[in-house]
């Protein structure tokens, strides 16, 4: 019996590992190789880091600080999660993974997202990404496309608002459609050409790279771009704690309290898949509060003492 099943090895999930861990608390970690967190080339606004960090690197070494305190990492997917009565009237959570069952008395899901894909095929969606062609986050590399051409991928408000953050940061900003339709309003509209961001409609299909641009085709012909923000949004991985009943938004991003509990006793949340900033630092600040909530809640049922 673990006191503690952490599914995801992402920033949050790592960081709760830690401190799970030095709480001298039994710590068992899946993760299924889906974190966000692999495909940021360098991070440069993740403080300590003067000159930024790949995200690899830094997983790497949230790993091997894990593994100083007797963290291992289990590779595979947490195919099913349930609630069970352990025979002395409490209940645990029992998930199998890779034909294994394992049993624990809290789980924390750090299970992340996944972005929604533009029209591109994935060995060009990968080079983009580590040219800096592709960008997924403004909040994290907006800094990085300050004065340059930039293109936003995306419908209605959604989209608007992307572009219209981007806008801060250069005076290039293009949003166009997926589809035909940008399912703007007219005050949505005025609002774009106000702040000079121009509107195109799609679709847009078979993006490629051109030397050092990134070719968007739409119906009006190519654009051509220093840098695309698809604008698409994203699928919530929750699915674990909403078939258990755990409340969550129309999105799937789950619901928590002040300490990561999630409605269901016994499961917390922490990182991209509780509503929040997606955010390495958010991700690794919620982790911290979740771990330390599940030592203590821990304690009230039975005494941590060695």
């Amino acid at each position: 019996m673990e006191d503690c099943l952490v599914i995801g090895a992402g920033p949050a999930g790592l960081t709760a590992a830690i401190y799970l861990a030095r709480f001298l608390l039994s710590v068992r970690v899946v993760d299924a190789g889906k974190s966000r967190a692999t495909w940021i080339p360098r991070t440069r606004n993740h403080a300590g880091y003067p000159g930024g960090i790949a995200g690899t690197e830094l997983l790497a070494k949230m790993r091997e600080q894990a593994a100083e305190f007797g963290v291992t990492v289990t590779d595979g997917l947490v195919e099913t999660l349930k609630r069970e009565d352990d025979g002395d009237g409490a209940t645990v959570f029992v998930a199998t993974v890779n034909g294994e069952t394992i049993h624990a008395r809290t789980v924390l899901l750090a299970t992340g997202v996944v972005n929604n894909r533009p029209a591109i095929s994935p060995e060009i969606h990968d080079l983009a990404l580590a040219r800096g062609l592709l960008r997924y986050c403004p909040i994290c590399d907006g800094y990085e496309v300050t004065d340059k051409i930039v293109g936003v991928i995306g419908t209605h408000e959604h989209g608007m608002n992307e572009a219209v953050f981007i806008r801060m940061y250069t005076p290039h900003v293009t949003l166009i459609s997926p589809h035909a339709e940008h399912g703007l309003s007219d005050d949505q509209r005025a609002r774009l050409a106000d702040l000079g961001i121009g509107i195109v409609a799609g679709p847009c299909h078979a993006i490629h790279i051109d030397g050092d641009h990134i070719i968007v085709p739409t119906p009006n012909g190519e654009q051509r771009f220093d840098s695309i923000y698809p604008a698409l949004g994203s699928v919530i991985r929750s699915e674990l704690a909403v078939e258990l009943g755990a409340d969550a938004t129309n999105d799937g991003c789950l619901a928590v309290d002040d300490h990561q509990r999630t409605s269901i006793p016994g499961l917390y949340a922490a990182g991209d898949v509780a509503r929040g900033l997606d955010q390495i630092s958010h991700a690794m600040g919620e982790a911290g509060v979740a771990a330390t909530t599940i030592r203590n809640d821990l304690a009230k049922v039975r005494v941590l003492a060695r």
